[in-house]
């Protein structure tokens, strides 16, 4: 969890300088997985993705003359 930064006024009263307290955004756990298997994990992932953005990109260009493109 991020600290959170105070500033003392000259009245004495503390401010708040996070964003989050003022925006509704709560406090981001830390991740027990570790960056290099998180990065084989994505990596993994990405691949993934672009396999099967290939494959539809493929079914797209085929479709094209179909629907009168002539592509």
């Amino acid at each position: 969890m991020r600290s959170q930064k105070a500033t003392k006024k000259p009245n004495g009263k503390s401010y708040i300088l996070t964003p989050e307290r003022y925006v509704g955004a709560e406090a981001l756990e830390e991740d027990e997985e570790g960056l290099d298997e998180k990065m084989l994990h994505l990596t993994a992932k990405l691949e993934r993705q672009f396999a099967e953005s290939a494959k539809l990109e493929a079914m797209i260009r085929g479709n094209l003359p179909r629907v009168g493109s002539g592509g």
